[in-house]
């Protein structure tokens, strides 16, 4: 077994293929848009703030891969949009297919037989590689899916015929 292609393999798997969790395009799928701006409770952000806070932290990541000129946004503030920032249909699908957009590109570098993934980045923290930075994103994908998975179920917002 070619033991590259196949860690190439797995973590190409474990951004773009429903695994052990739900994907992102279930979780978003059939959203009801007149519940993008809503409030789940005790919850300080809306449902299109969840889906924008896993866009802006995943380009950022993206970003990090591969700007030798990259600058840290500032935490919190620059990775999720303002508490009273709302949302339009067509800016809810903007942040949904700029996520999966972002999302491929990080495949794409994974799946480079010229990325090195186990090289530090050039620009990067002590430790830093590209398959650190691939599991991060991941891990914090498939948390926040789950929040909006959860959230979406606990305000009755799938369809009657989700199975």
């Amino acid at each position: 077994m070619d033991q590259d292609k196949e860690l190439r393999k797995q973590l190409t798997n474990l951004l773009l293929v429903r695994q052990a969790h739900m994907s992102f395009e279930d979780a978003v799928a059939d959203f009801p848009l007149e519940h993008v701006n809503s409030r789940p409770p005790n919850n300080p952000y809306t449902f299109w703030h969840l889906v924008e806070h896993l866009r802006l932290t995943q380009w950022d990541i993206l970003d990090y891969i591969r700007n030798p000129g990259y600058a840290a946004p500032s935490w919190p503030d620059d990775y999720w949009p303002a508490r009273d920032a709302t949302a339009d249909p067509a800016a809810w699908q903007a942040s949904i297919d700029s996520f999966l957009a972002d999302r491929q590109s990080l495949a794409d570098i994974v799946q480079d037989p010229a990325t090195d993934l186990y090289a530090q980045i050039p620009h990067g923290s002590p430790g830093h590689n590209v398959l650190r930075e691939i599991l991060v994103v991941a891990d914090h994908n498939a948390y926040h899916i789950g929040e909006l998975a959860i959230q979406r179920q606990n305000m009755s917002l799938w369809p009657p015929d989700r199975k």
